[in-house]
């Protein structure tokens, strides 16, 4: 008899149903600390699931589905919006805990999701740095809008403005060193050392644009796709047609990893200018009617497909592979 359990997966408690021969068996509620998750684990190998189902909810998810992976139950760690769209296909009108947990067994039941490829310490910590740097990038970018606006004005204090200076310095140096750390913990790992250097072979890809893909990259499952991938980052393209009255714009779905997206940006940028294969391609679907950032998304796409085929493959970046030559007929 298979058993399928949900866990809904809040800040303090985590919500279990388990589903057997089409119909909720049963309910438990766990509590969020290290001897909740070992009850969940002792009660999983009570009932020995084929599949646990849980949903990637901030930061309240990975201990728990680190420790049952390495108990060695099959969990699947699945994207919310998923199962968004599978509770309103449900139909359901009530959201709780128990409601959820028990929608999230069924799920695993009907839509059977692969197991969770739980990553090392290493590609956890290095994540987290990558993350962190780019929050601190974009509160430097922040502050030097404020500086700029606060030297626009001829009565502003002198003070403001050397407080803001002060406050880009700080960044810069906590920015810098979190970029040694990093580099340190991928120097740590033949394996991210190897990653590291593949990315770094592509055109406009840099130590600092490295870094932050590798931090996303890394975690992926490596039997994900170049096309899993890149939905993935949120660079698919979403289209809108039915009939002949609604014909909207394709455009990037930009439901994915922001991060990713956002740390192939500068690299694309950089390919248009100085790669020939990325520039000519560039150019040919601006001139076949794509606006300038809709180009440069498919480039951005591009790249992380040669990106991952570049890692998963153990080989450098080539961009003569990944850009046709029939591009530059077009020019």
């Amino acid at each position: 008899m298979n058993t399928y359990v949900g866990l809904d997966v809040g800040a303090h408690n985590v919500g279990m149903a388990w589903r057997q021969q089409g119909r909720t068996a049963g309910t438990a509620v766990i509590t969020q600390t290290p001897s909740g998750h070992a009850e969940a684990v002792q009660r999983l190998h009570a009932l020995q699931p084929t599949r646990v189902v849980m949903e990637a909810t901030g930061v309240y998810y990975l201990d728990l589905a680190m420790v049952l992976a390495k108990a060695g139950v099959p969990v699947a760690v699945i994207n919310p919006k998923s199962f968004h769209h599978f509770a309103q296909l449900k139909l359901a009108r009530s959201k709780t805990d128990t409601i959820d947990a028990a929608l999230l067994a069924e799920y695993a039941e009907r839509m059977a999701p692969p197991c969770w490829t739980v990553p090392t310490a290493a590609q956890m910590a290095l994540r987290d740095l990558g993350r962190q740097i780019n929050r601190l990038t974009r509160s430097g970018t922040q502050a030097k809008n404020r500086l700029h606006a606060l030297q626009a004005k001829g009565c502003t204090l002198p003070l403001l403005i050397e407080d803001e200076v002060e406050a880009i310095a700080t960044l810069h140096r906590r920015i810098q060193r979190l970029k040694q750390a990093a580099l340190k913990q991928i120097a740590a790992s033949p394996t991210l050392t190897a990653q590291f250097a593949h990315l770094v072979s592509a055109p406009g890809v840099a130590d600092t644009s490295a870094i932050a893909l590798l931090a996303e990259m890394s975690v992926l499952p490596t039997h994900l796709k170049a096309a899993q991938v890149s939905r993935h980052a949120g660079l698919d393209v979403r289209l809108c047609q039915s009939g002949s009255s609604v014909h909207q714009a394709p455009r990037l779905s930009k439901a994915g990893n922001a991060y990713l997206r956002a740390a192939l940006f500068m690299p694309a940028m950089s390919a248009v200018r100085c790669d020939p294969h990325a520039r000519a391609f560039y150019e040919s679907l601006q001139r076949r009617g794509k606006k300038k950032m809709q180009a440069l998304g498919a480039v951005m796409r591009k790249y992380l497909t040669g990106l991952w085929v570049c890692i998963q493959h153990d080989q450098d970046f080539d961009s003569t592979k990944l850009f046709s030559k029939i591009h530059f007929a077009d020019a």
